[in-house]
């Protein structure tokens, strides 16, 4: 069986034609799957019968189930646990005046063990697929048939298949959520191809946001692929010797194969990168770590992101407000662009991983203890 939400449209055209049915009904396949979140082929009304018959026989859709749905009193970020088949993942929609902007998952788990981050401490489950990380944006954009929590919340209509009346417009779709995107590279690369066709949510590619830890050739591969996306990078310390403490990445690349492997990517895209460095108070975040930061980054095309770490976690303290400001505006005298990155959804759990470990008993699905 396939999964159809992961083909893509040349592929769903080939389907399509080896069943003998003009090459159109693909584009009606497309439509059905990428903007209007069909869960079945039934509910595919314009297609025959017979077709439809075809692709139940061979191809599925992938299904997603939300488990717990949050909606931050503070600035309407919406976060949802999702079920998919076998696994749990995270997923955020925040709003911004620039519209909304949907963080996803691209694996269940994490193999990264960066001693920041929540979503390592659940272990590594597996990939997710590209219909898996589509599924996650339709979700937030509300496309897809809801469950019987979304029927409980308020100002949401259906019309009379069981569609949201109105579906909130997805702009930004960010790769940050739980997982490493690259080491998921080619379904990570699929999902770019299948968000951003003109026949499905036709999102465009410099608003699309990939971050990587610094997996050194994959950021090479993706570099050749000479794509418009938002490259991140978690940098998250100005040496080695700091970076190994929090970042078990960087005892396998260096933070001299990072930085060479980014202006790479600079020079073959002209895309700027921007470098996302979360700030522990003691750790990393004194005038010399900024200091020594701004000599790494010289002369290359890249913006530094200062994420306030939300609250402590393990030996990890949030920087005061005053140090921050302090630290950026050291950058920004050398020449560094530098901003500081609004906290959303801290009422909530709104961080990647957090809230699978605040439901600890169904933060891995049970068939992952019997594999």
């Amino acid at each position: 069986m396939k999964d159809i939400l992961s083909m893509n449209f040349s592929e769903i055209e080939g389907l399509v034609t080896e069943s003998g049915q003009p090459k159109y009904r693909a584009e009606q396949i497309f439509d059905w799957l990428h903007r209007r979140g069909a869960k079945s082929f039934d509910e595919m009304e314009n297609l025959p019968k017979t077709l439809r018959n075809e692709l139940e026989n061979h191809c599925y859709i992938t299904n997603v189930s939300v488990e717990e749905k949050f909606l931050s009193k503070n600035d309407e970020t919406e976060k949802y646990l999702l079920k998919l088949g076998d696994a749990y993942v995270e997923s955020v929609r925040m709003k911004y005046k620039h519209g909304n902007s949907v963080c996803i998952s691209t694996q269940a788990g994490c193999k990264m063990g960066c001693k920041f981050c929540a979503s390592a401490e659940s272990g590594f489950y597996r990939n997710l697929s590209a219909g898996e990380m589509c599924a996650q944006v339709y979700n937030a954009a509300g496309i897809s048939r809801h469950s019987a929590l979304d029927a409980k919340s308020p100002g949401i209509t259906e019309d009379n298949r069981g569609f949201r009346a109105k579906p909130a417009e997805i702009r930004n779709v960010v790769l940050m959520g739980c997982g490493e995107p690259l080491d998921n590279f080619d379904a990570t690369l699929r999902f770019i191809e299948l968000i951003t066709h003109p026949n499905g949510m036709n999102i465009s590619q410099r608003n699309i946001t990939v971050s990587t830890c610094g997996l050194v050739p994959q950021i090479h591969a993706l570099a050749k692929k000479e794509l418009q996306i938002n490259l991140a990078i978690s940098l998250h310390a100005p040496t080695d010797e700091i970076r190994e403490k929090i970042m078990p990445i960087a005892k396998t690349f260096p933070q001299r194969e990072l930085i060479s492997a980014c202006r790479f990517y600079t020079e073959k895209t002209r895309r700027r990168i921007t470098f996302e460095y979360a700030l522990s108070k003691g750790l990393n975040d004194i005038p010399a770590h900024a200091k020594f930061l701004a000599k790494l980054l010289h002369g290359l095309l890249c913006h530094v992101n200062l994420i306030p770490i939300n609250k402590a976690r393990g030996n990890f303290s949030p920087t005061p407000r005053r140090d921050i400001e302090i630290f950026a505006s050291i950058l920004k005298e050398k020449n560094i662009p530098t901003t500081i990155r609004r906290s959303l959804g801290n009422d909530i759990n709104a961080a990647c991983g957090q809230l699978r470990l605040r439901r600890k008993e169904i933060a891995i699905c049970p068939f992952h203890h019997g594999k």
